[in-house]
């Protein structure tokens, strides 16, 4: 029997944090020492399995499955391939830097590195779910604590407000995409004799022609089964993906968040409705997904050069960010609707590239604002001469977001546009120009994130710094500064060279395309 490496990988944070509330309260040295060990486990084992995976032989690898609730076709089954393994190591990197930047939280130490383990455990269990049923229930498991976190933990001023339209917004997308989901799931019962929620099943009965059958639609008529289904589950995840319309819950949890909870906002939980809508809405109803993704993509469109130029309206940081991470998850969208090798290695890439630059950003706002004590740039300046180290964190960052090459963000952003382009010249010809004025009208959010970034870094860290902010601003602390080593180490490795994760995204992205029947 093989190792359960990622059954340890996702419950450990659990184990962790029901342990760390049992530690006296008035402990807070040895509760954070405690977080800081959990964390490191689960980097150290998402290492393991990112460099263990056998990108020759692709496909699912680590897997454990044993039946659950074996009456209703329910088990648990965990795997990860070429996509999900690189969401596996990012979840490890944000948890264990999270918890380096939260070191100074005072305010309930226990309950909040608590409340954010259990919730790195639905973030992982996600990545590794192979079981439909098994995914929904760790997805719930990833939404819950965040309202907590925020409303306990947050931004005073509007922390209330935001956890609960972040948690409206995210329960109502996940039980409009679980009505889809039962569909499926009576559906291929029906015609198999066999009800499950193993995907790979499913996906096996979707291939056999299962769904290949027409329903009345009141208004439209008859329209194929996976025609109707697909936009339920497909927008029900994507609204944890941050997908224009349904947006505007974002940069309020990002603003409200404390800085390791808008950290694995827009680092991991964005990435895990992108994800959950790739591997359940495109990869069970590949045919709803080819006739739909053609005008998703209008809306993609919108969320990259939207995001942008309402970022570049900002004069918070935090809302700066919070919209410029709506602008590039809109480009993980983008890449999906290409349905081509190109666009879809970029984003699984942009989904990795993105985590990690975003957790920075955050996470060096949250060190000018807990020494400064304001996000507003304008009654910023000066902070390099105080923090030479955040300064190179956020310029890292910011030039990654920018695709500057050498950094992760171009060899994401790249091969987005390419495979947009691409579809453009293969697609029938009423399709083709449309393709082809998205990448160009998209391509000009490139433009406007550079300038937004490059003000933000002149106003924040350049300039003349205010005789307040000189006397009372200090500098960032030692594990501060190897958070901020951690994740550039990884932007940069993975810019300078991609061959760290690009052969392992192919593998997992041919398996995608296969679906397409070689798309």
């Amino acid at each position: 029997m093989q190792f359960p490496f990622l059954s340890i990988i996702t419950f450990t944070p659990m184990i962790v944090g029901v342990l760390l509330l049992l530690i006296p309260e008035d402990r807070k040295t040895e509760t954070r020492v405690a977080a800081l060990a959990g964390a490191a486990l689960c980097l150290g084992m998402s290492l393991f399995v990112y460099f263990s995976y056998n990108v020759g032989q692709g496909g699912y690898q680590f897997v454990e499955k044993f039946d659950w609730i074996p009456r209703f076709g329910i088990s648990y089954h965990v795997g990860v391939d070429g996509i999900s393994n690189p969401m596996v190591l990012l979840t490890g990197i944000v948890i264990f830097t999270g918890v380096l930047i939260s070191w100074g939280i005072d305010d309930r130490p226990r309950e909040f590195f608590a409340f954010l383990f259990i919730l790195a455990t639905g973030v992982f269990g996600v990545f590794v779910s192979l079981d439909l049923f098994q995914l929904f229930f760790f997805y719930e498991i990833a939404v819950f604590p965040m309202y907590l976190l925020i409303a306990i933990w947050g931004w005073k001023v509007t922390r209330e407000y935001a956890a609960m339209k972040l948690t409206l917004f995210l329960f109502i997308g996940s039980v409009v995409s679980l009505v889809g989901a039962l569909a499926m799931y009576v559906t291929v019962g029906r015609a198999t004799g066999v009800y499950t929620f193993d995907m790979l099943k499913m996906a096996e009965a979707q291939a056999a022609g299962v769904f290949n059958f027409n329903l009345n639609v009141p208004l439209l008529g008859s329209r194929p089964f996976e025609w109707v289904w697909f936009p339920f589950v497909f927008f029900g995840f994507a609204v944890l993906g941050g997908i224009y319309p349904f947006h505007n819950w974002s940069p309020d949890g990002h603003v409200a968040a404390p800085t390791a909870v808008s950290m694995f906002h827009a680092g991991v939980l964005m990435k895990l409705g992108a994800f959950a809508a790739l591997r359940v809405g495109i990869m069970l109803l590949p045919e709803g997904a080819r006739a739909h993704l053609p005008w998703i993509v209008v809306l993609t469109v919108i969320n990259v050069v939207y995001g942008a130029f309402i970022a570049m309206r900002q004069t918070d940081l935090k809302y700066m960010i919070g919209y410029s991470s709506v602008s590039h998850m809109g480009l993980v969208s983008m890449a999906f609707a290409t349905m081509n090798y190109t666009g879809y290695v970029g984003g699984a890439m942009q989904m990795f590239a993105h985590g990690v630059m975003t957790a920075m950003l955050f996470a060096t706002v949250g060190m000018v604002y807990d020494r400064a004590h304001t996000r507003q740039m304008p009654e910023l300046g000066g902070m390099a001469r105080k923090m030479p180290f955040v300064l190179l964190g956020f310029t890292i960052a910011s030039l990654s977001s920018m695709g500057m090459p050498g950094f992760a963000g171009f060899m994401a952003e790249l091969p987005i546009f390419m495979g947009l382009w691409r579809a453009g010249t293969n697609t029938a010809d009423f399709i083709a120009p449309y393709y082809a004025w998205i990448a160009v009208i998209s391509a000009l959010a490139i433009v406007i994130t550079a300038a937004y970034l490059l003000i933000a870094i002149q106003r924040v860290f350049f300039g003349e710094i205010s005789e307040e902010h000189d006397h009372h601003v200090g500098d960032v602390t030692v594990l501060d500064k190897v958070a901020i080593t951690v994740l550039s180490i990884t932007i940069v490795a993975v810019g300078l060279f991609p061959i760290l994760m690009g052969p392992m995204v192919s593998s997992g992205v041919i398996a995608v395309l296969r679906i397409f029947g070689g798309a």
